[in-house]
């Protein structure tokens, strides 16, 4: 999910933004008394040269997260989606191609939804560039859970350094926050200071993490 859009709209988007795509999931808030907790996520997987060594990172600090995988990753690399899986971690659909909702036609997009539903076998979607048109939010809900985001870590942006990507995570967490990465290669030179540095200030911070689940 490589955002494309002002900086108005990145790390935590506003309520507006949130209004125009309803019953997508942005965060999730925990029940009163059962303390804070987070939702980590990686876009854009799985790929050899990012996939394992973040399940190692998750490994070693004993936390779970949601991969949102690209179909066409999942075709070339079978093995890394059976290594999330049994690892404890759960998967969604990134569509076959990470395809851009804007520039595809409902039915095309649609059709490439529903090849990376098949391709992951799974339920929850997150919509590549966290963009997609009102028809084609309503088309897929009826089939999927739609996932968007209260937190982007930006780990992707090469403006940006492994520091403040961390401090983002620290500004902008909060209680039931879905946080993005990415296991990309854009992301790799960031993600191999910042994932770590993250976790560690979140259990630091009291927070317990949890996957994203289907209806």
């Amino acid at each position: 999910m490589t955002v494309a859009r002002s900086d108005m709209l990145i790390e935590r988007p506003p309520g507006w933004f949130r209004a125009l795509f309803p019953g997508a999931v942005f965060r999730l808030e925990a029940a009163p008394g059962e303390g804070k907790r987070v939702f980590l996520t990686f876009d854009d997987g799985p790929i050899p040269e990012a996939t394992p060594w973040v399940l190692d990172v998750l490994d070693r600090y004993g936390v779970k997260a949601t991969f949102f995988m690209v179909g066409q990753n999942v075709e070339r690399h079978p093995e890394l989606l059976e290594e999330v899986v049994g690892r404890g971690h759960s998967v969604g659909n990134h569509t076959l191609h990470h395809l851009q909702g804007a520039s595809a036609s409902t039915s095309r997009y649609l059709r490439d939804a529903a090849q990376g539903a098949q391709l992951t076998g799974s339920t929850l979607f997150r919509p590549p560039h966290g963009w997609l048109r009102p028809c084609q939010l309503i088309a897929l809900r009826r089939h999927y859970r739609v996932v968007m985001y209260d937190l982007v870590t930006r780990d992707y942006s090469k403006r940006l350094d492994a520091a403040r990507v961390v401090e983002n995570v620290r500004r902008y967490t909060r209680d039931g926050s879905i946080i993005v990465f990415h296991d990309s290669l854009k992301s790799l030179p960031r993600l191999r200071e910042a994932l770590p540095a993250s976790i560690e200030w979140l259990l630091e911070q009291g927070y317990r993490f949890e996957i994203l689940k289907s209806q």
